[in-house]
């Protein structure tokens, strides 16, 4: 009998598909024999990483023999959001810290509560444990406020006895809508207290509104609350892989027990405690990302498409067609973004935010496809 490896493994692992990432640079310029390709598909700093990240790479190239030493970015991260070092989780990027939250929490016959259109690493976590994804309906695209949002009163109705996980992402990949402070904590507010509930913040530092909550200031409230954060976007450290979670030190020592203890290495290390010094580079990429969010917004509106409203560092704008096509032309032109028709938005293109001549042309190509 030929060996069938799938019918040793989990159920929900049988279940999977594996997660795509964008399409690189390099494999374009291969298969289309074209250069000078701009790559907007994966929400990266197009500013390139904080140069005293690089700075302390550089330094601790000669030490990477070495296992890693955390301790110095976990008392850091826990004196910048004011909590003992024992509620920090480190992780190999936030992607890796919604895993162990997955691990640590979920069990066959249980279900995770998200939204549709949420991030696919929710689903991809929960089915590797087994467990159900309870996918709630998002706000329909009519909707006044925030077209494609969280439906957060669909959320708590969702909730049963098996629930034992809720993910939010705040703002959200790929639509970049997002959720206010009263409305989140009126959220929180009614719970029960059997769920822990995961507040994935990765796009926060982007994100220039009075109404808009920082969760970390919750966690003395709302003892099931856990903080993602990461130093892949506005810091420009997507390569070297380092996040991390603030939650309570009860959840945390869960976490901890399911994490790999050198899952954070030498390099993201010393990068990560390094761009956190960097303040003005923060800056400069908020500012940078503001002025392009706003550009690719209008010219998207004036070729008559319509934009889901967005605080991240990415537009999802709608082609008004099957995008597919779209994309693939965009291709053709050295220009890559990110079709989602695997979030249930066949019509749409998520187009990080460039540098200001990126974004232009950005919007001569749609113009040109478009027109075609």
């Amino acid at each position: 009998m030929k060996f069938d490896p799938s019918k040793l493994a989990t159920p929900g692992v049988t279940r999977l598909k594996p997660y795509l990432p964008g399409k690189p640079a390099e494999e374009l310029e291969r298969e289309y024999g074209i250069t000078n390709t701009l790559k907007l598909a994966s929400n990266e700093n197009p500013l390139g990483p904080s140069p005293k990240a690089v700075q302390a790479m550089q330094a601790m190239l000669h030490d990477v023999n070495y296992y890693p030493d955390q301790h110095a970015l976990i008392q850091r991260l826990a004196a910048r959001h004011a909590v003992a070092a024992e509620a920090v989780t480190l992780g190999n990027g936030s992607n890796d810290v919604l895993e162990l939250v997955a691990r640590a929490f979920l069990l066959p016959g249980s279900n995770a509560v998200f939204s549709q259109h949420a991030f696919a690493v929710y689903w991809l976590a929960t089915m590797a444990c087994s467990a159900e994804p309870n996918i709630v309906p998002a706000l329909p695209a009519t909707h006044a406020q925030m077209p494609y949002g969280h439906d957060l009163a669909g959320m708590l109705e969702a909730i049963d006895g098996n629930t034992r996980v809720i993910f939010i992402a705040n703002p959200n990949n790929p639509t970049g809508t997002w959720l206010n402070r009263v409305e989140l904590q009126t959220f929180l507010d009614a719970l029960p207290k059997h769920v822990v509930v995961v507040l994935d913040e990765a796009y926060t530092e982007y994100v220039d509104l009075a109404e808009f909550p920082d969760g970390t200031q919750w966690l003395a409230e709302y003892p099931q609350l856990i903080v993602t954060r990461t130093f892949s976007k506005i810091y420009g450290l997507a390569g070297v892989r380092c996040g991390y979670a603030i939650c309570s030190a009860a959840i945390a020592d869960l976490l901890n027990r399911v994490r790999q203890p050198f899952n954070v290495n030498n390099l993201a290390v010393g990068a990560a405690l390094a761009a956190l010094d960097d303040d003005e580079f923060v800056a400069h990429s908020a500012a940078t990302n503001r002025v392009g969010l706003q550009r690719l917004q209008a010219a998207f509106k004036d070729m008559g498409l319509d934009v889901m409203p967005s605080v991240a560092n990415f537009v999802c704008v709608d082609v008004g067609r099957d995008a597919a096509p779209v994309y693939e032309a965009l291709l053709h032109l050295g220009v890559i973004v990110r079709p989602v028709a695997n979030y249930q938005l066949p019509d749409h293109l998520r187009v990080t935010v460039g540098r200001a001549q990126d974004n232009e042309r950005v919007i001569d190509a749609f113009a040109s496809v478009l027109r075609a």
